[in-house]
Order: structure tokens, then sequence, then C-alpha cells
């Protein structure tokens, strides 16, 4: 497919197509995996395009651009009530550091993609209660501490539990403005833990393959990094056993359970795990997982808040080994969505971004921290124009005055403010690429 010329205003980098920022826009080809998303002339969300399409209705006129990434446009003269869309769900792999997402329609999937959430979120809360200790310790005015007369609301939760859970609500939310989503089911933890805590697991039911079978084996995958407790080799078959064998009093509680490999199994025999040497393995299977606690934490929380289906992760890898996919965040997304045979897409990548509202900065003479009194005028990850050219803002420097940017073939410029144009603030969930 030859390029084409477009004489529509626009910019977009999505895998192969590119949009420059000239008068004149060129769209290379494309594979028809691409997709474009598409909204009526009242925002509300049709079933996505393929971009040759979207170049015709661009050229005569019938759409303007929404947004660049992902590229979506909105027709100009149709309603939603004119058009025919197919029923979408959406699957969402519920995680601590990653979100996994995909959205299929009884054909093909749609969307899919990772969103990475932020961290050091605690890190940064507990410097800023050192700065405020440190500052009324001080030889200044006395400033009284705050925090005995602060009262917690009930279902308070940790400022980085929050932004953790309220960054899955609002990409299901993002994904909804771009997709006539109808179903949403969310996969809200790898082990359900009510299921674990039955301390009556009869007999061998967690090493025959069952749901109980995937609930535990699973965990104690995670919880052990995959990899033997005894001898620590990893991408081997691995055997659940018990800390402390049954004949000597252990029991079928998840916390006497670990995993090791065939020879290890058998070489321990009978012994306990301190017996055969290895006695910090009981310590180790007595800590909880941080992610499983978080999703212990506000599971319910985001299914009530989304109003949607859930499931549970053993049940999706059940699912995912059927079908033989690798594990991953996207394809346990297409399970948690009911994919089977769809037509899978080419997936994109999300990031959470700092707002930066109010930025520490180191002292120029490094004599330690200053807080910005004024906000500087770009941010990283701003688009703006430059010599007729969409650049990313990477930072500012002398004072908020300069500029430094990244053009699309990855060279970094510098240049006074007054000379570059605001295109776009960066949001604080941001599709990447």
């Amino acid at each position: 497919m030859p390029a084409q010329t477009l004489t529509r205003r626009a910019y977009l980098h999505f895998g192969e197509m590119t949009f420059t920022g000239r008068k004149n826009i060129v769209l290379r080809s494309v594979s028809m995996e691409e997709k474009v998303y598409v909204q009526d002339k009242n925002g509300k969300t049709l079933d996505p395009t393929n971009p040759a399409r979207a170049r015709k209705l661009l050229n005569k006129g019938r759409a303007k651009v929404v947004q660049r990434k992902p590229f979506t446009i909105k027709i100009v003269d149709r309603k939603k009530e004119n058009s025919y869309t197919k029923d979408v769900t959406l699957g969402i792999d519920a995680g601590y550091k990653n979100i996994g997402f995909s959205a299929i329609n009884e054909d093909k999937e749609l969307i899919s993609g990772v969103l990475k959430l932020r961290d050091g979120i605690s890190k940064k809360l507990e410097q800023r209660a050192n700065y405020r200790r440190n500052r009324r310790h001080r030889n200044t005015r006395y400033r009284q501490p705050r925090f005995d007369n602060r009262k917690r609301e009930e279902g308070w939760l940790a400022p980085s539990i929050k932004h953790k859970m309220n960054s899955h609500i609002k990409l299901v939310k993002k994904l909804k403005e771009i997709l006539p989503i109808t179903k949403v089911i969310v996969e809200v933890a790898q082990f359900d833990q009510q299921k674990m805590q039955n301390p009556e697991i009869e007999g061998v039911e967690y090493q025959q393959g069952t749901l109980q079978g995937y609930n535990v084996r699973n965990y104690l995958l995670e919880k052990f990094d995959r990899q033997c407790v005894y001898c620590g080799k990893e991408d081997i078959p691995l055997e659940v056993e018990h800390i402390i064998p049954k004949n000597k009093g252990g029991s079928d509680r998840v916390d006497n359970l670990t995993i090791s490999c065939h020879d290890c199994n058998q070489e321990k025999d009978n012994q306990t795990a301190e017996e055969f040497g290895h006695p910090k393995v009981q310590e180790q299977a007595k800590e909880t997982l941080k992610s499983t606690a978080f999703m212990n934490i506000v599971r319910w929380k985001i299914v009530n808040k989304l109003d949607c289906n859930y499931t549970f992760g053993h049940i999706t890898k059940k699912n995912r080994i059927e079908q033989d996919l690798e594990k991953s965040h996207i394809n346990d997304a297409f399970i948690v969505a009911k994919g089977k045979n769809q037509k899978r897409c080419i997936p994109i990548k999300a990031k959470v971004y700092r707002r930066n509202n109010r930025s520490l900065q180191t002292n120029r003479k490094t004599y330690g921290r200053s807080i910005r009194k004024q906000k500087y005028p770009l941010s990283p990850g701003d688009l703006v124009k430059y010599k007729g050219e969409i650049c990313e803002v990477k930072g500012m420097f002398n004072y908020g005055k300069w500029v430094r940017m990244k053009d699309s073939d990855g060279n970094k410029l510098n240049s006074n403010v007054k000379d570059v144009k605001l295109v776009k603030y960066r949001e604080g969930l941001s599709f990447v690429s």
C-alpha cells in the first residue's frame, strides 16, 4: 500500500502508523491488525475501524482527530443510533505492579496491553513526613504536629493502596471512552483465600489438577518465586509437598505447604524442612504475599465500584493452559475476557505518571532539598510543537526558562520555552505506545 497524503493537521505515533505535525501528513502503510478507535458526533463509542477507512474519513472531512494514543477519531456526521456495534467484553488482569487488559468481541481482539503502575509512593510520603518533622525541630517558628487531629474516615486506605485501586478504575473508564464495552470481568486475585483457609483439603486433591489444586499450587509458585525451595532450581517441574510431614503432625494448610523438585522431594522423604537442613523454609511459608494482601484489601472495592463480574487467577491459569498460551498479563486478560479463537491485535503499553504538581528539587549548591513555589509551564511527557515538528518534553532547566525535548527520531533538543507551543499536556494515565 503506497503512502498517502492527508490535508488535516494531526500527529500520531502508533506502531508503524505515523502522522507528522506538518501541513501535509504522511500515513505509512500498516498491518490490518492495528486499530483506529471511533466515536460518533456526540462522543459515544462505535466499533473500531482500520487505518485505511480512517484515512478516507479524514480526507473527506467526515472525521477529526480526538486523541493520538491510542489513535481515536470522531465522525462528525453520524450518531450511534444509526450505527451497528457488537458487544465488547473487557478483561482486566488486576495486579500490584502491572495491570493487563484485553477487550474482545465475537470475532477479534480490539485492544490489549499492560498498564505499569507507580511504585515508591510510600517512600515519598515518608520523606515528606521527615521534612515536616525536621521543620518542627528547627530553630524557627513552632509548628504544631497535625497528625493527632486527623480523623480517618471509615473505609480509609493507605495512599499507595488507594492509588493502585483508582488506577484500575481509571483504566476501565479510559477504555470505555474508545470502545463500546458492554461487560467487564476483573480477575480480583490470583488465589481464592477463603478456599485456601479450609484446613481440610482431602488427600492429595491439591496435586490432582482440580480448581483447588490450581488455586493452592499457583499461590505457592508465586510465593516461592517458581523455584525449588531446597536446591533453587528453576524452569523444571515442581511438586507441592509438606514442610512438616503428616506423620509428624503436619497439616494440609497452605502455611505448611511448599514447592520442590522431584529429586529434593524424594530425598527429603519424611523429614521436616528443618531436619532436612532448611530451617528458614517454615518462616518463609508463614509470610504473606504483599500483592495478595493488596488484592485482599481492594478487590471487592474494585468490583463494587465498577459493578462488574469477577474471576480468580487459578481459574484463568487453568483455561490459559488449556489454550496453550504463554504466561503474560495480556494473555491472562484475554482469558479473563473469555477469549478463545478471536484474532489477536498488536498490544500497547500504558503507564501511570506523577503529576508533578508540587515537586522537590535539589538545590544547585546541593544544600539539601527545596520545593518549587511555582510550577513550571511544562512537565515531562507533554507534547509541544517546535519548528513544525511535534516533540515530547523530557524536562525543564534554567529555572523553567528552557525546555529539553525529544523529537520523533529520538534526537534531544533544547529550546527557550517561548519558542515552543503546547499541543497536549500528558495525563496521569497515558498510553505510551
